[in-house]
């Protein structure tokens, strides 16, 4: 439960300024299959807002390239906060791998958030108190390609 106007603030930033940043080298695609190719990566950091946190092991990345010129993400991820906190996120998302993406992804450079449709689904779940006001709403995201490659988001809370 909220206790203040000013936590109900900063928890509001602190959901809009959550960045994961999967700076991991993508793995080598996978045979097509009847749903696409698949790029597993490995995220390595996450930041939420002035939070720093480090991505533990045990998380999985999946990037599944349709026919249909479309990317299907299925991340999970387990975050250490540097306040001690741990929080686990898992996000399903859409990317549109048009030719600004691909052109990012192969030189190593950035898009903007609006060069292409990328959106996610975030769901975070904790035992930390501090944190379980991330249970309690729904999240969405909008992504874009980073150098490194790597993405980030800027997530919010639907009201």
């Amino acid at each position: 439960m909220l206790r203040s106007p000013t936590d109900a603030v900063r928890r509001e930033q602190l959901a809009r300024d959550l960045l994961h940043d999967g700076d991991g080298a993508l793995a080598p695609r996978a045979p097509p299959d009847p749903l696409g190719s698949e790029r597993p990566g490995a995220p390595s950091r996450a930041q939420l807002a002035m939070q720093r946190g480090t991505l533990l092991t045990g998380g999985a990345d999946w990037l599944i390239i349709g026919q249909d010129g479309w990317g299907r993400l299925d991340v999970r991820a387990q975050v250490q906060m540097s306040d001690g906190a741990i929080l686990y996120v898992q996000y399903y998302g859409l990317i549109e791998m048009n030719d600004a993406v691909t052109a990012a992804l192969q030189n190593g450079r950035a898009t903007n958030f609006d060069q292409q449709y990328f959106r996610t689904t975030p769901r975070f779940e904790t035992s930390d108190p501090r944190y379980t006001w991330l249970q309690q709403g729904v999240f969405v995201g909008q992504g874009r390609i980073i150098k490194g490659p790597g993405v980030e988001y800027n997530i919010f809370r639907v009201k």
